[in-house]
């Protein structure tokens, strides 16, 4: 497929434009020129010498990912940074990112991949930041109890084996859900407005345990990476779907 062609589509589905304003993250064509064609496309949640060589070694041409290389631009590439851009470079694979477009998008975003494995009902987006969201709230088919959500949770998120925390605050019935996937500690009072029962995020901040505890809405944190799985492997049947063959590198922090 042709790569211009393909980071076109990637835009007009992820709409990076409408975050530009508040996210610190390049958003779209990261690294490379955009030339040629697309036959194999990676997906990973993390751009680092560990995702870049896996997929050198698998000869992609494209590497997909949700967190990329430049937060506000890249004042030197040395050390880390050039290590990166270098295998990216010297195997000619081009560096789409997508950060919070990719936790926005209510359809193939994270929040809503966790939604989706949770079945959640009703939904409507979640996490307010300036004009857009980053998250996703739903109602369980069925109400469920801290424990049976957290079990549910845990086997199904990639936490490394490291399993997930919960601030159990003493709520026996989990009905209404808000989400905000990686580090969305600074929406839990938004969950509170929006009258749930448990709020998901990745990981927390210290705040957030006596902020649970005061106002009596638990939090279940699966992990910064184990939460943010879900966007990328989206994103990576939408590119199937075009032509180009596909593989997730997986490469869980257990953080």
């Amino acid at each position: 497929m042709d790569t211009q062609t393909l980071i076109e589509r990637l835009d007009e589905t992820l709409e990076p434009g409408a975050y530009a304003d508040v996210d610190a993250s390049e958003n779209g064509l990261q690294i490379g020129a955009g030339e040629g064609t697309v036959e194999r496309a990676a997906f990973a949640v993390d751009a680092a010498v560990q995702t870049i060589d896996a997929a050198a070694d698998w000869d992609a041409d494209l590497l997909v990912v949700h967190h990329g290389l430049s937060w506000g631009g890249i004042d030197r590439v040395t050390g880390r940074t050039y290590d990166r851009v270098a295998g990216l470079i010297e195997a000619g694979i081009d560096l789409y990112v997508s950060h919070l477009p990719l936790d926005g998008h209510q359809e193939l975003g994270n929040a809503a991949g966790i939604a989706d494995l949770l079945g959640l009902q009703d939904r409507s987006a979640f996490g307010e930041l300036g004009p857009v969201t980053v998250g996703q709230r739903g109602t369980l088919p069925e109400p469920l109890g801290i424990s049976e959500l957290a079990v549910r949770l845990e086997g199904a998120l990639d936490h490394g084996g490291d399993g997930i925390q919960v601030l159990d605050v003493g709520r026996d019935r989990i009905e209404a859900v808000a989400i905000v996937t990686g580090s969305g500690a600074d929406w839990y009072d938004e969950a509170l407005e929006a009258d749930v029962d448990a709020f998901i995020t990745g990981e927390g901040k210290g705040k957030l345990y006596h902020m649970a505890r005061e106002s009596g809405i638990p939090v279940f944190l699966g992990g910064h990476y184990a939460t943010e799985t879900f966007g990328i492997e989206a994103l990576a049947d939408v590119v199937a779907e075009l032509g180009p063959e596909t593989r997730i590198i997986e490469a869980p922090t257990g953080l």
